[in-house]
């Protein structure tokens, strides 16, 4: 199964809260995903293994998978564009 991560300062209120919601939206359109949060500072051992990265803030590299918004699945505002890009990331 295909992973999704997303990381923010520690990896435990805001990047479980986007992960959460990701997980549920990505489920309602059928697609099968694992959704992990996980801390910044560690993020270059998950992005191994991951198809996309959904960041809560901004990237300071480059990083070999797509790059997605996490604000956006805080605010609802770019929400759609962004699951889109995750949604394609998975296929």
């Amino acid at each position: 199964m295909k992973k999704v991560i997303v990381a923010c300062g520690s990896g435990v209120a805001t990047s479980q809260t986007v992960a959460s919601k990701v997980k549920k939206l990505l489920d309602s359109k059928g697609v099968k995903a694992h959704v992990e949060a996980v801390d910044i500072k560690s993020i270059d051992t998950y992005v191994k293994d991951c198809a996309v990265y959904i960041a809560i803030t901004k990237p300071r590299k480059e990083y070999p998978v797509p790059v997605c918004n996490g604000i956006a699945f805080l605010t609802g505002m770019g929400m759609d564009a962004e699951l889109d890009k995750v949604i394609k990331a998975l296929k």
